[in-house]
């Protein structure tokens, strides 16, 4: 069996256009960039959750479970052999991707890593299905970890923490981070849409300090049209 990877690996550089291009349309039916499964806090299988996203017609998604990449690399496994079994059906891209806690401005955010390489040594601290300690836990080090595996950092859901996401943005910003979650449904409502207030004022702090707005679902139940 031969492996097309011009196919099966989805590129950093691949990652960055669809960025440039995310609005209030994009999720949940074209893209997600945030969604969770058993192998973190979430509900599905990482199998049910690719079916989902080949039914669903997804373009592109990337798998986020907190502090683990153990569910991108069983959907990404399962996605090879659908291909294999299943030629010229349409698939989405799949990125790696996980979520990462880290302390900005004294609270706890939460920072996505994107399109990394998951054998670089850099990431490993943040893969080990725990949350770091100490210098590793500072969200400096964690953007700097991201990059140096060949990765994009997005701050996540950034107007639910304990600081203003006006302060938190910022700081990101100056520490190197690449984007931020401006497309993110606060008050989980179905269906799924942006929250309208949020999702302008992080559109313009992102505009402003040159993030991407990125986008997604947060998904924790049993769909990926939805948080939970």
């Amino acid at each position: 069996m031969t492996v097309n990877f011009a196919h099966t690996i989805a590129t950093k550089e691949l990652l960055q256009e669809v960025f440039l291009g995310i609005n209030a349309q994009s999720c949940p039916m074209h893209f997600n960039f945030h969604m969770h499964t058993v192998h973190s806090d979430g509900r599905l299988q990482p199998h049910t959750l690719m079916e989902q996203a080949i039914t669903f017609g997804l373009t592109g998604l990337a798998i986020t479970d907190h502090h683990s990449i153990s569910g991108f690399q069983a959907a990404q496994a399962w996605l090879e052999n659908f291909r294999w079994s299943n030629p010229g059906v349409s698939t989405p891209h799949l990125w790696s991707g996980v979520e990462i806690n880290a302390s900005l401005l004294d609270v706890e955010v939460h920072i996505l890593a994107y399109a990394f390489n998951i054998e670089h040594s850099s990431i490993k601290p943040y893969i080990q299905r725990r949350i770091v300690t100490g210098a590793d836990y500072e969200a400096a080090n964690v953007i700097a970890a991201i990059h140096a595996a060949g990765g994009i950092a997005v701050l996540a859901h950034p107007a639910r923490y304990r600081k203003s996401h006006f302060d938190l943005i910022p700081a990101a910003a100056e520490l190197g981070i690449d984007g931020t979650e401006a497309f993110y449904a606060y008050n989980n409502p179905s269906p799924w849409k942006p929250s309208i207030r949020e999702t302008e004022q992080v559109q313009i702090l992102a505009n402003e300090y040159g993030l991407y707005a990125t986008c997604g679902t947060d998904t924790h139940g049993l769909t990926l049209l939805q948080r939970l």
